[in-house]
């Protein structure tokens, strides 16, 4: 089972390659029998194997979380007809471990009137509904009614007297209608000091939560509101609130107010954010976190001159020097500093420019500066030039008509469109007036446009492509596909995004060959829709273009560090860490290369600094700082007054796109909760639960006192069981800048880099080089961190790894880091590594895991 090898004074106990795989010792608490008679392998590539997956189809929020004669109950947002968002209903699966699920029949399933959004459950032990009898009290579902007939939102109850394995909705529904589209997500508990049901709901598009009681989960009363507060860059979805106590003693109660963020969360897009304070059976209170204030520095530009001084402006965006606010046609700007700042919304949206500083010598640790304007963050590998490829045009969509293109279906109408269409998001990017656009009447069309027959003179075939990312062979494809006698060769597909840029095929092993084109949109769901214009064949590959509205630091030519907007007129601090770039000479770019809604950018007082800046997202608290750990919410009614806490795996900038099938969308780790005073201030935790360590294999393979200076070592070669493991480490600080362990090693260079940043005292992930992520563009950017201080120069670690994800637990649960990774199967090592310097690994342990599934 296992060999030694050793490294300097170090005893490592290797896990060998094994042949064979452990089966379960003992049949799981929850097993499997209600899909028995087709229960699939569940060892598909990418696979979860202790998440939770249903069986095939999309998944995303976690809902009516109750636990009730003996099962955990987890419905959860479905799809029981594709693997995209639409459709929206419940599915159920049930647990006895919160380890262990067996997937159940759909539960709430969408109508011809309404989808049913996300929810609660509750056991109405009392029979306050009359749904049920005393003896039988009826568990009680509470959802949003998504109407299909012009979009409102309000909340309608459904009820079940047979353990939740079938439901009937309420004829009185809905129970709560203020007649808004953006009014979702209750969560109801039992507040016993009113005999009352309390429901918490957000007004999501306000950044509100509102209260509401009622003492028959029919007739509710509004009793306040909170918000908005914190972290308010996107709209606030799937809220929660629950009491704990502070360091486990009872007589010291805090209540917890989750609210989840959708975009604008902590590592980009989808996050938990929490607030800590007191509810008083009507009102919730955060606790008061004070003012803050920035750290002080040298001013580099702080645009209150009349003009940009040795700063360089091109195009017209940023007009001829600093606005003093907003300019015409522009909302409120609020948040720079002093009299002035750089605004590229002269013109409005449409026009672009970039702002450059002079060269200057690096001699700071960071620049902090203040930003605001559009989210469009800078991609790597594009270009500001716009002039597209030359070459033989196969279709411009200019003129009014498709010419000798062919259309069926009803997605493309009669001609082409003129840019944005009726309901959709802005379109831009295209070239002249028209493209094809298949979101005609919305995403329910579906059809095809295809080319006259060409043959293949060039080495590329160029064209401009947006909207939907489902790729050519996917179950409801939107693609441009290029055939080569009747077989599709080359494909390409959108990337969840209206802004159309270039994508382009290197067809040179084609030459001569007769070829069409077919632009194809067989998909009804969420991103149903595709974008397409000037289709070229050239001997000159397409670049893609920048679309970025970002303030960028440039080294040697080069984009080293970039930051973005929200989407919000408000300026925010914002840093870049100058260290590994000291003495080198660098500039300060702003640009705005986005002609489409918020394609504006806001700068202002570049402050050469000591310490970071912190932004308001920064300042908040959050559940998790990954970027896949979103619609968290936690289990009414568990054994000895637990709190456990799961969230959907995933993020909404790319949840649709993620390269799993026939299941898009997995559930996190259930985690225990807990309230505890760290560094002075009580910080919401989390821990896996317990009931986790029951996959773990016997014996597993350890390692201790594994000094590394600069370099990488293995510890574990190949895991079975696809890398499923759960590691236990604890390392000691030396010199080293940074240390940890690289998990899912192997193929083509793939490693899932897990460390600590002793510098600036942070745990992080990196998942740049983890595996598949062409598949958006959002995926692999950046580097998720968490704030981390190690205790008695030690740090520990606790860390889960999946087929498709890793869960990070540092110190005492107080920093979490969640991301999903797609490696090659084959990259299961796990190497130990330290940079800049010298670090221990004190111990580890690392247990296979069993799956689940068999």
């Amino acid at each position: 089972m296992s060999s030694v090898r050793v490294f300097r004074p170090a005893r490592i106990r290797m896990l060998a390659a094994v042949a064979t795989v452990c089966a379960l010792s003992a049949a799981p608490l929850a097993p499997r029998t209600a899909l028995a008679a087709d229960t699939p392998t569940y060892t598909e590539t990418h696979r979860p194997q202790f998440h939770f997956t249903p069986q095939k189809n999309w998944m995303n929020d976690p809902n009516g979380l109750v636990y009730y004669k003996g099962e955990y109950h987890l419905f959860y947002q479905y799809n029981p007809n594709g693997n995209s968002w639409g459709d929206m209903s419940w599915g159920h699966a049930v647990s006895r471990d919160l380890v262990h699920w067996e997937e159940l029949p759909l539960a709430l399933p969408h109508d011809d009137e309404e989808m049913v959004f996300s929810g609660s459950a509750v056991v109405d032990r009392n029979n306050t509904t009359g749904f049920g009898t005393e003896k039988n009290p009826p568990m009680v579902a509470i959802y949003t009614s998504a109407y299909k007939n012009g979009g409102k939102q309000a909340q309608s109850l459904a009820y079940s007297t047979d353990r939740g394995r079938t439901w009937t909705k309420y004829e009185g529904n809905p129970v709560i209608d203020i007649g808004s589209k953006d009014f979702r997500d209750p969560k109801v508990q039992w507040y016993a000091p009113t005999k009352s049901w309390l429901m918490t709901v957000s007004l999501s598009a306000e950044r509100k939560v509102r209260f509401y009681s009622s003492k028959n989960l029919k007739d509710w009363t509004q009793l306040s509101e909170f918000g908005p507060a914190g972290a308010t860059g996107g709209v606030w979805e799937c809220p929660d609130l629950f009491p704990l106590a502070v360091d486990g003693d009872k007589n010291t109660i805090k209540w917890v107010l989750v609210v989840n963020l959708n975009p604008g969360g902590i590592a980009g897009g989808s996050a938990a954010q929490y607030f800590i304070g007191d509810f008083d059976g009507t009102k919730f209170t955060a606790e008061d976190k004070g003012t803050y204030t920035p750290p002080t520095g040298t001013v580099v530009q702080d645009f209150e001159d009349a003009g940009f001084g040795d700063w360089t402006a091109t195009g017209t965006a940023f007009g001829q020097g600093p606005a003093t606010g907003a300019v015409d046609g522009q909302s409120s700007v609020s948040g720079f500093e002093g009299k002035g700042l750089a605004n590229s919304f002269h013109g409005g949206d449409g026009a672009t420019g970039t702002l450059t500083s002079p060269s200057f010598t690096v001699a700071s640790p960071y620049l902090n500066f203040k930003i605001g304007g559009g989210r469009h963050p800078h991609e790597a590998g594009t270009v500001m030039d716009t002039t597209p490829p030359e070459g033989t045009v196969l279709a411009d969509f200019e003129g009014g008509t498709y010419g000798d293109w062919t259309a069926t279906g009803d997605a493309f109408g009669t001609a082409p469109a003129t840019g944005t269409l009726p309901g959709q998001q802005q379109v831009s990017g295209h070239l002249g007036d028209g493209l094809a656009n298949t979101f005609l009447n919305g995403d329910a069309t579906t059809g095809t446009l295809t080319s006259p027959e060409f043959t293949i003179d060039k080495k590329y075939v160029n064209f401009l492509i947006g909207g939907g990312n489902h790729p050519a062979g996917s179950d409801n494809p939107t693609a441009v596909e290029l055939l080569v006698d009747g077989q599709v060769v080359r494909t390409a597909t959108g990337k969840d995004a209206e802004a159309l840029d270039w994508a382009s095929w290197d067809v040179g092993d084609l030459a001569g060959k007769k070829a069409r084109i077919r632009i194809v949109d067989d998909n009804t769901g969420g991103w149903g829709h595709l974008n397409v214009d000037h289709i070229v064949l050239s001997d000159t590959k397409a670049q893609r273009v920048s679309q970025e509205t970002s303030v960028n630091l440039l080294v040697d030519g080069e984009v080293v560090r970039s930051a973005t907007g929200t989407d919000s007129e408000a300026l925010d601090w914002a840093s870049f860490d100058m260290r590994p770039y000291l003495g080198k000479q660098a500039r300060i770019q702003v640009v705005d290369r986005n002609t489409a809604g918020w394609g504006h950018i806001l700068a202002d007082r570049f402050t050469a600094a000591d310490e970071p800046a912190l932004s308001v997202v920064q300042r908040a608290d959050w559940a998790d700082h990954g970027k896949d750990y979103y619609a968290a919410v936690s289990w009414e009614n568990a054994p000895g007054g637990k709190r456990y806490m799961i969230g959907w795996m995933s993020n909404w900038d790319y949840a649709g796109s993620v390269p799993t099938s026939p299941w898009r969308g997995a559930q996190s780790i259930p985690r225990e909760m807990a309230l505890r005073t760290v560094d002075g201030r009580i910080r919401l935790t989390s821990t896996p639960v317990s009931s986790l360590t029951a996959l773990r294999n016997k014996r597993p393979a350890t390692a201790y006192g594994v000094t590394v200076e600069n370099t990488s070592k293995p510890l574990i070669s190949r895991t079975p069981q696809g890398g499923a493991l759960d590691i236990e480490a604890t390392f000691s600080l030396k010199d080293a800048e940074r240390f940890g362990l690289k998990v899912r090693t192997g193929a083509r260079g793939e490693e899932t880099v897990i460390g600590y940043d002793a510098t600036t005292q942070e745990l992080y992930v990196d998942r740049t080089r983890s595996g598949a992520a062409d598949f958006h563009n959002a995926f692999s950017t950046g580097v998720q961190t968490a704030p981390l201080k190690a205790r008695n120069g030690q740090v520990e670690l606790r860390i889960l790894v999946d087929r498709s994800s890793v869960e990070v637990f540092g110190g005492n649960g107080e920093a979490v880091i969640t991301d999903q990774i797609f490696p090659d199967p084959s990259s299961t090592g796990v190497e130990v590594f330290a940079e800049g310097g010298t670090a221990t690994l004190d111990s580890l342990r690392a247990w296979q895991l069993k799956s689940i599934w068999r």
